[in-house]
């Protein structure tokens, strides 16, 4: 089954915790605190397969998840870094955030990674808070948490050439004719229910990826049939074979509607580089309106050639002409659906005082990872932590808003009691 949209959750490794531990050896007094700092929780990583071309291995694994760090050891040992989860993707997979809606990424090239959640550092061991003053400290850090967020994947094919039209017009047949593509072909609208790629060789040493796109109807641009699921690929090809059938009532008025469709998905996409073919000239009524079609679209600024896919006529020079098509036109810009954000950088030291019900709630993402990262069971972490709400403000600020004494104040997922 071809999938091209899915939604996941990926989320990174916590970093190891540091270690609170002192030297203890024979005939050594007083050896000091050799607490190692923990490993580095593991990335999560989207790589390009070239061998991928769906998204179908979202359906059945939605959530990734990279390893933890390990904790540091004594005698200054650290403990092991994670290593990155790589997640394979197919080539023209576009990233987004699923909640924000924030373009993260293009890929595209073999090979080609996209950080999406950067894995925790390691907390430091009691090693690192020793000074002249402490020299038996009964501090650590905890291992900083891991990010986690829900992505949106679009798969957008990368082809060189687009063939479309209206819904049977011979668009899957002229793929086989043209490709080694063994697409469904069938007598009735919609036989393409999913684009479909080949490889055509123009010479010796060109070859060039097609892609047949399913018919488009009128509305398709606003999700009627098939057309809009798909009409993103069309937003990858360089070239498009705008391929009409001879035997229809009106050609010109598939055109039109085709052409408009087009535009209104992507006012791009009906400004790149265009043959217009018309199929079934193995049929004696083709045959006798087809210069009157030439004249027609010649006036709308379109060349036009008589091909049969059916019969193989036409259909060499067809490709040939697409390929010098190609070989002039520019390489895709990546069109981005949504613009960008500017999102100013976040001053760690900004936090917020929310009333709450039953206390009050300290919003800051800094507070609140450096909570996190507070053994709550080592005295000298928590006066620490105590330190560090001073230094920033938050004791003050906590005041001033009202807090009394033994109000509860949250600070992400933990509980603390307000002293003055």
């Amino acid at each position: 089954m071809f999938i091209d949209q899915a939604e996941i959750e990926v989320k990174s490794g916590k970093g190891g915790d540091g270690m609170v531990h002192f030297r203890r050896e024979k005939y050594v007094p007083r050896g000091g605190p050799d607490g190692g700092d923990g490993g580095r929780g593991g990335d999560v990583i989207l790589e390009v397969r070239p061998t991928l071309n769906t998204l179908s291995a979202f359906r059945h694994t939605i959530r990734y998840a990279a390893q933890d760090g390990k904790g540091g050891g004594s005698n200054n040992k650290y403990g092991r870094s994670a290593g990155a989860l790589i997640v394979p993707v197919a080539p023209g997979t576009v990233v987004f955030d699923a909640g924000t809606g924030e373009l993260l990424g293009d890929l595209t090239g073999p090979g080609q990674q996209l950080l999406v959640c950067k894995g925790g550092r390691g907390g430091r061991g009691n090693t690192h808070f020793k000074s002249s003053i402490n020299q038996t400290p009964r501090t650590a850090e905890r291992g900083e948490p891991g990010e986690e967020k829900r992505l949106r994947l679009e798969l957008r094919l990368i082809a060189d050439i687009g063939i479309v039209g209206v819904p049977n017009a011979g668009k899957s047949t002229l793929l086989s004719v043209l490709t080694n593509a063994k697409p469904k072909i069938a007598p009735y609208p919609f036989t393409t229910l999913e684009p479909n790629l080949g490889v055509a060789s123009v010479d010796e040493a060109t070859s060039v990826v097609l892609a047949d796109i399913p018919g488009l109807i009128e509305g398709a641009s606003r999700g009627a049939g098939l057309g809009f699921e798909f009409l993103r690929h069309v937003q990858r090809t360089r070239v498009l074979i705008h391929l009409l059938d001879g035997m229809s009532a009106d050609p010109l008025e598939d055109y039109e509607q085709t052409m408009t469709e087009l535009a209104l998905f992507d006012p791009g996409l009906a400004q790149k580089p265009m043959l217009v073919a018309v199929n079934k000239a193995d049929q004696p009524e083709v045959q006798e309106r087809w210069q009157d079609l030439k004249k027609k679209l010649k006036k709308k600024k379109r060349d036009a050639v008589l091909v049969s896919a059916m019969a193989r006529s036409g259909t060499r020079e067809l490709l040939l002409q697409a390929a010098g098509l190609l070989a002039e036109s520019p390489l895709p810009e990546v069109t981005a659906p949504v613009l960008p954000v500017y999102r100013p950088a976040e001053d760690p030291r900004d936090f917020k005082i929310l009333r709450e019900p039953d206390g009050w709630r300290v919003q800051s993402k800094a507070i609140e990872r450096a909570a996190e990262m507070t053994p709550w069971d080592q005295s000298g972490s928590v006066r620490r932590f105590q330190k560090l709400m001073e230094r920033l403000g938050v004791d003050e600020a906590l005041r001033l808003a009202g807090a009394e004494e033994g109000d509860t104040v949250y600070i992400g997922e933990y509980e603390l009691e307000y002293q003055e």
